[in-house]
């Protein structure tokens, strides 16, 4: 038995642009930015089961906040006054707050803002610039890095390799194949102090280097399965030795599609020889600066978070006899890497994060 048929909604012209500048605003709260979100897809006409749905939602939320905005319009999805002490700072400050740490520098030259700084230049206290802060998601203190692929064969690629990821041909084997170059065989200058009760390990954060080794890998993005070879140097020389490492290892009724990223050993005259006259082998590159494409990446960083960061090694060979050990235990239980975004996902997101950024230099 179907419910009861939910009240329809047309918005005017006004009414439109106003919740789609809510939208777009930086300093509007994400309550309201939901609101607006709700009442836009249901003036499409859909249902509230598939707006709750799409928007990750419950149907109660949707009922609530289509019935607001049918009774008071605009002005039924603003949060109405509470009971208790009224409000000593207006939406007025809160938004100049929000804009001057989005857009002002420090007047006293510092890199950033702090609660403190911000405090002693809006007039607030700290524990109220803290709670804006939160409320916005705002985090001066956090940088992140990221970089932007400018190969002109950037959208290609990306088809590409995700769609071997999504769809792997048939009777074939994908291998995401990497280097985890110059991995160093350190050790603390004292013992490092196990974990007691209420005190953390220690360690020293001073070291002694005992010389480096590079890790070749190649992730079957099917099973999580590993094959791996050590090598002292990191050259075509190298690359070819553990191409043909894969080619002993893998059945030779199956076809091999590699991932592998630009770098200059992966395409040097004596491995195109080699490929020629092993028909096999297809390859799959990743675009300038998008390491992030290869599924092996996501192993190394594994490999490094669960055994390489808290280990000290007095050789190489006992670093390699170390790794080795691990990815032995790795390929007991190989654990593969789901990939889930499609190619179109992943140019929607860049194109919306590039047109959100004016100066990015990226069209």
């Amino acid at each position: 038995m179907s419910g009861p048929k939910p009240l329809s909604l047309e918005l005017s012209d006004h009414e439109r642009r106003v919740l789609r500048g809510w939208l777009r605003k930086q300093t509007a709260s994400q309550a309201l930015v939901l609101r607006s979100r709700i009442v836009l897809a249901c003036a499409e006409g859909r249902p509230n089961a598939q707006v709750a749905q799409d928007l990750g939602i419950s149907r109660e939320t949707v009922r609530k906040w289509r019935a607001r905005f049918a009774a008071d319009r605009l002005e039924g999805l603003v949060d109405r006054p509470r009971s208790g002490a009224p409000r000593r700072i207006t939406d007025e400050q809160v938004e100049a707050l929000v804009a001057r740490t989005l857009d002002q520098a420090q007047p006293t030259g510092d890199a950033q803002w702090s609660t403190r700084s911000m405090a002693r230049s809006s007039g607030m206290s700290q524990s109220a610039v803290s709670r804006i802060w939160r409320a916005f998601g705002l985090k001066p203190h956090i940088v992140e890095t990221w970089k932007l692929s400018t190969d002109p064969q950037f959208v290609t690629k990306v088809r590409d390799v995700v769609g071997i990821y999504l769809a792997p041909p048939e009777n074939a084997l994908v291998l995401a194949v990497d280097e985890k170059s110059q991995i160093q065989a350190l050790d603390r200058t004292q013992p490092v102090l196990p974990m007691a009760p209420t005190t953390p390990a220690k360690m020293t954060h001073d070291y002694v280097r005992h010389g480096t080794t590079s890790l070749f890998a190649a992730l079957d993005i099917a099973s999580g399965s590993v094959i791996a070879q050590h090598y002292r140097r990191h050259r075509h020389q190298e690359f070819l030795r553990f191409l043909k490492v894969i080619d002993a290892a893998v059945p030779k009724e199956l076809e091999l599609h590699l991932v592998l990223d630009n770098y200059a050993t992966h395409k040097t005259e004596p491995v195109k020889k080699w490929l020629l006259r092993h028909p096999r082998f297809h390859l799959h590159f990743t675009p300038t600066s998008a390491s992030w494409l290869n599924l092996v990446e996501r192993w190394f960083a594994e490999l490094t978070c669960r055994k390489l960061r808290r280990s000290a090694h007095r050789s190489v060979v006992e670093l390699e006899r170390d790794i080795r050990g691990w990815i032995n235990e790795w390929n007991k239980n190989p654990k593969p890497f789901v990939w889930t975004k499609t190619a179109d996902d992943i140019l929607d997101t860049l194109a919306a994060y590039c047109t959100r950024i004016n100066d990015s230099g990226h069209y």
